[in-house]
């Protein structure tokens, strides 16, 4: 370090992931009846089935993208073998790390431990807690706490409590709605979470892994728009 020059800020990082739901098959019969219980209607049970990657443990996390805001530069962990860093030829200036579930979840913290605020779109109600869950039930220790105190953005700034004014607001809206609203490039394309788990027992890990990134890439953007308006706001927390 030069001469006077202050201590290097720890990074900012936007991180999403992607979660394959188990098949409704895959599920033990006292879990299936716990969740149809929990949804005695017919449209609700019916819905559940199709939608395990949303209930924590019933899901194996297979992408996580990560994006570097000082640097603009992403990353993204998938599933896959290998266990090193290498070129991702389908984003360019990305890079890809390949491995299992509980591969990726280690590394991952790895690299968390150094980070200083991480930016998400609903990862205080998602992300977080299946990302320390699914460590949990595979025995990786969580480097640090994604949910932590709700009403402070330091050390981690979930975008959709920024936007609903952390439910002052009431309702919510998905990323694509506030990307189109701010003028950010929207993540949705050729695919959307709904089609992970059919990508994965395709074996499409690639597909995921840049549908992953550009959700990742947006979440960073939209941060940068609302990084000296809304968010100011609540940085006294």
């Amino acid at each position: 370090m030069a001469a006077g020059a202050g201590p290097l800020r720890p990074p900012v990082v936007a991180f999403d992931i992607e979660v394959a739901g188990l098949e409704w098959e895959e599920v033990d019969e006292a879990t299936r009846h716990y969740l149809l219980s929990r949804h005695p209607d017919r449209e609700g049970a019916e819905s559940i089935r199709h939608r395990l990657a949303l209930v924590r443990g019933l899901g194996r996390v297979v992408a996580i993208g990560m994006w570097n805001l000082a640097k603009d530069q992403g990353a993204v962990l998938v599933h896959g073998s290998g266990c090193r860093w290498e070129e991702f030829g389908e984003v360019p200036g990305t890079k890809v790390y390949r491995g299992n579930e509980r591969e990726l979840l280690t590394e991952f913290w790895r690299l968390a431990r150094d980070w200083g605020t991480v930016v998400t779109y609903n990862g205080r109600g998602y992300d977080g807690p299946v990302l320390m869950t699914r460590s949990a039930m595979l025995d990786v220790a969580p480097s640090r706490q994604l949910t932590g105190y709700r009403w402070s953005v330091r050390d981690h700034c979930d975008l959709m409590e920024v936007l609903n004014f952390f439910g002052a607001a009431r309702e919510s809206y998905s990323l694509d709605y506030w990307c189109r609203r701010f003028g950010v490039e929207s993540p949705k394309g050729r695919m959307d979470g709904s089609m992970v788990a059919q990508k994965a027992r395709e074996g499409r890990y690639d597909e995921i892994a840049e549908y992953c990134l550009r959700d990742t890439r947006a979440t960073a953007d939209l941060f940068r728009r609302l990084e000296t308006t809304l968010i100011p706001l609540f940085a006294q927390n």
